[in-house]
């Protein structure tokens, strides 16, 4: 699927910050682009889930797992990132698919 201009402006937009994304899906309320609609959920879904399971990283006091864990989502981050930027639709590993489905009604 091809995206539009203001389609992609709104998928990078999803990835910056938790505040981003809210920003992009008003942004993306008249007209729908698909394109923006599934980054948004990718963006969403990676926020939301990075800060439920850094709540817990809280408790843990090992500074290996807590990098790890960092590491982690900022390859996730960066992943959906540059498919934004290059206009795909790509899911993010691993978790992509359940974000689509779990937030699928945010259009």
């Amino acid at each position: 699927m091809s995206s539009s201009p203001e389609g992609k402006t709104t998928a990078i937009v999803a990835y910056i910050t938790i505040i981003g994304t809210i920003i992009a899906y008003f942004m993306n309320l008249d007209p729908k682009d698909p394109f923006a609609s599934f980054h948004i959920r990718q963006a969403f879904g990676l926020h939301i889930t990075f800060y439920l399971l850094g709540a817990l990283m809280g408790m843990v006091h090992s500074g290996f797992i807590v990098g790890a864990f960092y590491a982690f989502f900022f390859v996730l981050w960066i992943y959906g990132l540059v498919a934004g930027v290059q206009g795909e639709m790509k899911e993010i590993p691993i978790l992509g698919p359940l974000f689509q489905k779990w937030f699928s009604t945010i259009s």
